[in-house]
């Protein structure tokens, strides 16, 4: 397992480095095929974040949680990522056979080739690209749960088209379908 340790607005100790380590290590009593983990430890001006991003095979499991103590943070974070680890595994139990929904690589525009939409309004400053591999909408609901996100874009494998997965108001999920 390799674990990247960044910082933004701080610089890592030795002491804060082998915290992570140490709640990060411990999420492989939960799962052991863990390939790499992203710690992020960032200050800002009244809070303190923590953020990992965990990559399970092609499965991308990211937390995030701040406070006013950075090792509370991190605390925090490594609790949500576990709890996010056993609803995973609880998943795939429930769906014997089936294999978990996969992670996408991501591309970003760099910063100084943002586009404008027109004029002076809002630009498109991030760009991302991934391989979208067939997916049921269950399958599609549990990657973007298990991201944080309100919406993933996925191929449909009954359909083998582009659908979009969005969370409502009310909680529950939308599905985005084209028209032929």
């Amino acid at each position: 397992m390799q674990i990247a340790i960044t910082g933004r607005n701080l610089e890592i100790t030795e002491a804060l480095r082998r915290y992570a380590e140490e709640k990060v290590a411990r999420l492989q009593r939960f799962v052991d095929q863990i390939t790499s983990v992203h710690v992020i430890l960032i200050i800002e001006k009244y809070r303190q974040i923590a953020e990992i991003t965990l990559r399970i095979r092609d499965l991308t499991i990211r937390g995030e949680e701040s406070s006013d103590d950075l090792y509370c943070a991190i605390d925090l974070v490594a609790d949500k990522i576990e709890r996010q680890i056993v609803r995973y595994k609880e998943k795939i139990v429930e769906h014997a056979g089936r294999g978990p929904a996969r992670s996408r690589g991501r591309g970003e525009i760099p910063e100084g080739e943002a586009e404008p939409f027109s004029g002076d309004g809002p630009r498109i400053v991030k760009t991302k690209r991934f391989a979208m591999k067939p997916l049921s909408p269950g399958e599609a609901a549990l990657q973007m749960n298990l991201l944080g996100h309100n919406f993933f874009v996925f191929r449909n494998a009954r359909t083998e088209e582009v659908n979009v997965l969005y969370r409502r108001h009310d909680g529950d999920y939308g599905l985005i379908e084209p028209e032929n």
